[in-house]
């Protein structure tokens, strides 16, 4: 049986397009970036006039800890039985425009059959993984979400990466058109707030852990740390394991959910950027929180990695350590200028990085699609190079 379906249907305006998407979860922040991201561009979409329906497997993980119940203006369907996914699938890829299969869906395997099989205008497949992805293919294994003829039958395939990401999806993946389709932040939800006590901090730190950023995270936060013993850290996130390096003035809140970003961000003085090792390695895979704690003004020291002065320019709307000697060199900055460095990438973000600018993006490469193809609905279509930056083609 179907375990809920969170409704709120809305007219669809003539021209503009249903997009139907199969993700890992929208309902759930809990150990996972991607409900944060759809959360934003659903509702960027909507407000542009599409229709939103997103498909999400309800699973216990994100069933113990669901934050968002509702998707204005569009459908959230959060699915239990094989039998009621299949048939809710199919009725709404009949008359789709855009069908979207993303990395790390339960079902990618059998949305993508069935997105295949349906009548939807535009085929879309898009990784908000990609430097897994690519990790795990180059090593030889494959990956859960996506089939055996890889992603050739896709019309075009979105990553979350750009750079040599889009070149390598082509060459072991088979994609025939690729565009990035970068993180974005919902200014309406992370902007400055009163700071809270709860939250208090010299240097924060926002993320789940994981192994890959260890590393980072103890050369440019726990060394300092230790180098400060007069200052207040603070980490929030999910999964940190017992044997985890602490130190006496670093505190600990175990996951701060969305609705508490801007509260915990606008408390801290700093806070820092971990780009996970795949991500890092592979370079212009910008992360969520970087814009959202842009958004809500708050300066940010980050560790480097190849195409982040695509996004923000450092020294001037971003602080960049390769090692603890940066880490607390930045951290006794004055005041005056690392508000300076604020206010500049807060305004760098709500002018190129909102949600409503990637929505825009994404609209742009699925008209290019359709132009070429004959496939989209009305509306003024230009050629790829013209909309999209780096639509590339084989």
């Amino acid at each position: 049986m179907l375990v809920n379906c969170y409704r709120n249907q809305r007219q669809l305006p003539k021209g503009h397009m249903k997009l139907v998407i199969f993700g890992l979860s929208m309902s759930s922040s809990w150990g996972n970036g991607h409900a944060t991201l759809w959360r934003g561009l659903a509702k960027a979409l909507v407000r542009r006039g599409h229709q939103i329906v997103f498909f999400e497997k309800d699973v216990p993980y994100y069933a113990a800890h669901r934050d968002y119940t509702e998707l204005p203006g569009g459908e959230l369907v959060i699915y239990g039985e094989r039998n009621d996914f299949l048939s809710q699938a199919r009725r709404h890829l009949a008359d789709a425009d855009v069908g979207i299969v993303t990395s790390y869906c339960p079902d990618a395997i059998v949305a993508t059959d069935l997105l295949l099989d349906s009548n939807a205008r535009i085929r879309v497949f898009y990784d908000l993984d990609t430097p897994v992805t690519l990790s795990e293919i180059s090593a030889g294994n494959t990956v859960p979400y996506i089939g055996p003829r890889a992603l050739r039958d896709f019309d075009l395939v979105l990553s979350y990466t750009g750079g040599e990401a889009l070149t390598q999806l082509q060459a072991h993946l088979g994609a025939v058109r690729v565009a990035p389709l970068y993180g974005s932040v919902d200014p309406e939800v992370h902007h400055p707030v009163i700071p809270s006590e709860a939250y208090r901090a010299d240097f924060s730190y926002l993320g789940t852990y994981a192994e890959d950023r260890q590393a980072i995270l103890n050369t440019l936060f726990i060394e300092a740390a230790r180098s400060l013993p007069e200052q207040r850290f603070l980490i929030g996130g999910a999964q940190y394991p017992a044997h985890f390096p602490w130190a006496g003035n670093i505190f600990f809140v175990q996951h701060v959910p969305p609705p508490e970003h801007p509260a915990f961000y606008s408390s801290s003085r700093l806070t820092l950027n971990v780009t996970r090792g795949a991500m890092a390695k592979m370079g212009y895979c910008p992360s969520g929180r970087l814009f959202e704690a842009a958004s809500c003004g708050t300066p940010i020291l980050t560790d480097w990695w190849e195409g982040l002065d695509m996004f923000f320019e450092p020294g001037k709307e971003i602080l960049v350590a390769r090692s603890t000697t940066e880490a607390v060199e930045a951290l006794r900055l004055p005041e005056e200028q690392i508000s300076r460095i604020a206010e500049a990438a807060r305004e760098k973000t709500l002018s190129e990085h909102t949600a409503d600018c990637r929505a825009a993006d994404l609209e742009r490469a699925l008209e290019s699609i359709g132009d070429r193809e004959g496939l989209a609905k009305g509306g003024e279509l230009v050629a790829a190079q013209d909309t999209v930056e780096s639509i590339m083609e084989v």
